[in-house]
């Protein structure tokens, strides 16, 4: 029987849903311009960073020169704008409450900026019941990777195999596997319509969780290898 002492959440689109407003807001560049940007292209974003950039797939598909950083400084502004009006999901305080109720540790793994998770944490209330927050700029790789997770277990102090990770998005789930840590997912709208690689168990939601009877679930489950072993 596996025994946890750990759940690490992945931060956009599983705390708050971040990813639906900068999909759309692209995606609306992309139109005003005559192009379509579609989830296939946009999926190489999601849960990582680094490994696709819309400036420069925008350039390719219109021939045309674009200052990139005014069009990037320009999508960030309307970005924060539209995640400043997105709520906390469903069930994300409650599981971090739950997980301290029963003497679990609790971290946030992103491969967002630490400033970004860490504000936007702050200002739904639940900074105080985290105990680790891991950015990218705390890591030489971000997900699909596993030194994001790898680096929360760390900092709590507690072994790989005995974390829990909720994740939304391909690229988490891929790193949480890779990291040896069992893996729920938690598909938001835009990362439901893609196909998730191997999860332990898909939520379609955190509200309602009963924490101790999923780790029971998952902790029968056994114990997935490790990135080295499989």
């Amino acid at each position: 029987m596996r025994t946890f002492g750990a759940v690490v959440l992945d931060f956009d689109g599983l705390i708050v849903d971040t990813e639906s407003p900068i999909l759309a807001i692209w995606q609306e560049v992309f139109r005003e311009h005559g192009c379509e940007l579609s989830l296939h292209d946009w999926e190489r974003a999601l849960g990582s960073h680094g490994a696709y950039d819309p400036c420069a797939h925008l350039a390719e598909l219109t021939g045309r020169i674009f200052d990139h950083e005014a069009l990037r400084t320009a999508v960030r502004a309307r970005n924060t704008e539209a995640c400043g009006r997105q709520p906390l999901l469903p069930g994300v305080a409650d599981l971090l409450d739950q997980a301290r109720s029963i003497g679990l540790r609790t971290a946030v793994a992103s491969s967002s900026t630490r400033g970004w998770v860490e504000g936007w944490l702050e200002r739904h209330g639940v900074r105080s019941v985290v105990d680790a927050v891991c950015g990218r700029e705390d890591v030489a790789r971000v997900k699909p990777e596993p030194d994001l997770f790898l680096l929360a277990a760390a900092r709590l102090g507690v072994p790989p195999a005995a974390c829990v990770v909720f994740e939304d998005s391909p690229n988490g789930i891929r790193a949480a596997k890779r990291a040896g840590m069992a893996c729920v997912a938690v598909p938001n709208p835009v990362t439901a319509r893609l196909r998730l690689p191997d999860p332990d168990l898909v939520l379609p939601s955190l509200a309602g969780l009963r924490l101790s009877e999923l780790l029971e679930r998952l902790g029968r489950a056994g114990v997935p290898p490790t990135a080295a072993e499989a």
